[in-house]
């Protein structure tokens, strides 16, 4: 069964019956018999930023002496290694070059199976991991397949890269198995280097930092593996199952669990640091599927209780909670906005998209959307980008006002991802490329109108000149034809 069947049966059985946990680590769905309401705790500890602004133009200046003409640079890209981009998954790139468009569409990938989770990039080359375990590496720049291996019978994360090697978690090694696997695969041809099977299934998207790579299970269970051959370096097992990646930040791991707990652990050697339980005397149940974003001394997380969860990343204190009104499976973004400060966006099944006070957790805008939201946003520059699931498509919202300037016909889960110069677009189950295209000036519109003229009279011309062409023709086939005629009467009387 797909990740995107999963998640509306547990809503159904959510509104209907608790669910009784299935192996040691899986806590119970409770229902929530009266929604919970916002928290605030103004003095935790928060460290603030420098304030932003956004740069005022300048107005070019004619240099005194004449510069010697520039060789045009080769435009860079960069890698996106991780899902959520950074290893504290805020979900921000902050380009060295305006990308707001306008796009046009440049190829389209479909993929076999629903694609959830994102590409990840490296070195030109989109590696993708769709739900049915088919794991895809294509080219950036035309998204034709350099390989292609089926790794195993259901997926739902991102892979992570490296400069060689390539990682990937899977929810079952083998269909109906109910057990789960990570490998660890050659980026540039897909051979395997190690496949390590795992008593419980993961969709927790892996984390690389320090030669480990960090991942959990379904049976709450954190992994710290030696990336180069897989030995298993230590073990952390939380109260419930841990879907989300785990976010590193100051030589310590961040990741929520089901039962409503958040844990902090030392990336060393998985020793507990800190645990918060997000429902303790606030709400009777809440479970953690979002990766928790770590940004301004804070750990950022939603819940299914319905609410987007701030904690003081030191000590675990909680500083705000703010209710949405519906689930909240989406990761957020956390950005520092220019004239603005810092925000958390993040969007909900009640159908609207939120940026709140990364501080205060107060409101700073919303957005309707029409539609449940069920997939993490993707901030680029600033634009917010976030998929609507219940209409299929994706909405690109400005970081500082919420207003739209962007939207296309296509994502379901988490839309966006870039390397610098091109928007890779993810839908229900393709990625689609777009590249950005110079806004035209009124003189080059004047001149692009008078271009569009002078074809469309060229046009007049040569239907014109092929009608007139076409009678000569005619004429002369019926001038030949009487011709003929005349010829054959003539004949006729001379042979009477």
């Amino acid at each position: 069964m797909s990740a995107f069947l999963r998640r509306p049966r547990v809503l159904i059985a959510l509104g209907l019956l608790a669910v009784l946990a299935a192996g040691a680590g899986v806590a119970a769905w409770l229902v929530v018999s009266k929604e919970p309401g916002d928290v605030s705790n103004p003095n935790v500890e928060f460290d603030a930023p420098a304030p932003t602004t956004t740069p005022p133009a300048t107005t070019p200046t004619t240099p005194t002496t004449p510069s010697k003409p520039r060789r045009p640079q080769k435009p860079r890209t960069v890698n996106w290694p991780r899902y959520g981009y950074t290893q504290g998954h805020t979900r921000v790139f902050a380009p060295d070059h305006a990308l707001n468009g306008p796009w046009r569409r440049m190829w389209v990938r479909r993929a076999p199976a629903l694609t959830e989770f994102p590409p990840v990039i490296w070195d030109g080359t989109l590696y993708l991991l769709v739900d049915d375990g088919t794991l895809m590496a294509f080219k950036a720049n035309n998204g034709r397949m350099r390989w292609r291996r089926q790794v195993g019978a259901l997926a739902a994360s991102s892979p992570a890269v490296d400069e060689f090697r390539l990682y990937v978690v899977l929810l079952e090694g083998a269909k109906g198995s109910r057990k789960g696997k990570i490998m660890s695969l050659s980026r540039r041809t897909g051979r395997v280097f190690w496949s390590k099977g795992l008593p419980s299934r993961g969709e927790s998207s892996p984390l690389l930092r320090d030669g480990k790579v960090f991942f959990g299970t379904e049976d709450g269970t954190m992994y710290a593996l030696d990336a180069r051959s897989g030995r298993q370096i230590w073990t952390y097992h939380a109260s419930g199952a841990i879907k989300g990646s785990p976010s590193y930040d100051a030589g310590k791991l961040y990741f929520g669990s089901y039962g409503g707990d958040v844990h902090a652990v030392r990336a060393s050697d998985g020793k507990l640091l800190w645990k918060s339980g997000a429902a303790r005397g606030l709400v009777r149940s809440g479970n953690f599927y979002a990766t928790a974003a770590v940004a301004f001394g804070r750990v950022y997380i939603g819940s299914t209780d319905g609410r987007e969860y701030s904690f003081a990343s030191r000590t675990g204190k909680l500083a705000w909670a703010r209710q949405t009104g519906g689930y909240v499976y989406s990761s957020a973004a956390v950005d520092n906005v220019p004239d603005v400060g810092p925000t958390v966006f993040v969007g909900s099944y009640d159908g609207r998209f939120y940026a709140f006070d990364a501080r205060s957790g107060r409101t700073r805008w919303t957005y309707d959307a029409g539609g449940r939201i069920s997939g993490s946003p993707t901030v680029i520059g600033t634009t917010v980008y976030f998929a609507n699931l219940a209409k299929r498509e994706t909405v690109g919202l400005s970081t500082a006002h919420g207003r739209v300037v962007f939207r296309r016909s296509a994502g379901s889960f988490d839309p966006m991802v870039t390397d610098g110069q091109w928007l890779y677009l993810t839908g229900s189950s393709s990625v689609t490329a777009l590249r950005q295209i110079a806004p035209r000036t009124p003189e080059q519109k004047r001149a692009a109108r008078a271009r569009a003229a002078a074809k469309r009279a060229a046009a007049r011309r040569r239907a014109a000149q092929q009608r007139a062409a076409q009678r000569r023709a005619a004429a002369k086939k019926r001038a030949a034809k009487r011709k003929t005629q005349a010829a054959k009467k003539r004949a006729r009387r001379s042979s009477n």
